[in-house]
């Protein structure tokens, strides 16, 4: 993960543009453009860059948006580009707002071919199956917009470490993601039906690219996968912008998420950028859009029940509803 470079002066670095490699059909040989958000990712790069290299699915091509580095990080990239020609298909000019707004400007760019896209954070590792099994899945929703994660380790700066992240014990469905995130960003991997949903609601000021996604795919009868195989190593550091999701600091933050009314904003950015959307809401979805803005405490309450909106944990559900009843949602 990263930091905000909102304020970074600019690289003098021109854009990096090489051909990727050729694409065809089969699930072999499809071709998956890996997308990196990138801002003074120097200390973890090489790594994660090694593990591309490394995939057992070899087709791959990279692209970066670079969010006003200033410690070395976008001449990191022009190097791994010389050293593996064709590799590197751009490395671009971040917009400079936050994470999600770099990955949209990545998902969204004018020249980004149709096609599978992987995200990809700067600063973990990844285990060779990971491409491999996102194509595998994928390609039981050739169509339909399609949606792809998996679970992770929680790993130290030094790569040590073995807790994996949990196991969600209920299905992705559009009650889950009002109000969570379940799809983990730096695993997801998007089928082309999915990637075009994505381009076609645009660049839109939400929160977390992630959770917008799955909330997107949620809300247009799309398919949200979440595999339980773990395919990364997810690296803990000061720089992270979000830490592990399990944990006691973990909950500390979602109580006060909760309490001081941000997940509320997050909550209502989301839904105003799904209403704005040119995209083919669900019924459901329509509704709940069109009811939740004006909706009052009680009001709330009563949506929260009617559209069977939950956390995956009773104990968070139920703090949903305290949040709800006290005005805080």
């Amino acid at each position: 993960m990263r930091t905000t470079g909102d304020c970074a002066p600019r690289s003098n670095l021109k854009e990096v543009s090489a051909m990727p490699t050729s694409e065809s059909p089969g699930p072999a040989t499809t071709h998956v453009r890996i997308l990196m958000g990138a801002y003074n990712g120097l200390p973890w790069l090489e790594a994660q860059l090694a593990s591309f290299l490394e995939q057992s699915h070899g087709n791959w091509s990279l692209w970066v948006s670079d969010d006003g580095s200033t410690d070395g990080t976008r001449e990191a990239l022009v190097r791994f580009a010389d050293r593996h020609p064709g590799r590197v298909a751009r490395i671009l000019d971040g917009p400079r707002r936050g994470s999600a707004a770099n990955f949209l400007h990545l998902l969204c760019h004018p020249d980004l071919p149709p096609g599978i896209v992987a995200l990809s954070d700067q600063d973990d590792v990844w285990m060779p199956n990971k491409l491999q099994a996102a194509v595998s899945r994928l390609q039981e929703s050739p169509d339909a917009p399609c949606a792809w994660s998996a679970r992770y380790l929680f790993v130290d700066e030094d790569l040590r470490g073995d807790q994996a992240s949990p196991l969600w014990p209920r299905r992705p469905s559009l009650g889950n993601a009002v109000v969570q995130n379940i799809l983990s960003g730096h695993t997801l991997t998007l089928n082309p039906a999915a990637l075009e949903l994505v381009r076609r609601a645009g660049i839109r000021p939400v929160p977390h690219h992630d959770w917008w996604i799955y909330l997107l795919l949620t809300a247009t009868g799309g398919r949200v996968m979440v595999d339980p195989a773990i395919v990364l190593r997810y690296r803990q550091h000061g720089a992270n912008v979000m830490g592990a999701s399990a944990g006691r600091r973990a909950r500390r933050l979602r109580t006060a998420a909760l309490m001081d009314g941000t997940l509320r904003d997050w909550v209502s950015a989301n839904l105003r950028a799904l209403e704005e959307s040119e995209v083919p809401l669900t019924d459901a979805a329509r509704r709940l859009t069109d009811q939740w803005a004006g909706a009052g405490r009680w009001q709330r309450l009563r949506l929260l029940r009617k559209f069977g909106i939950h956390r995956q944990s009773r104990a968070q559900t139920a703090s949903i509803y305290l949040a709800a009843l006290l005005g805080k949602l």
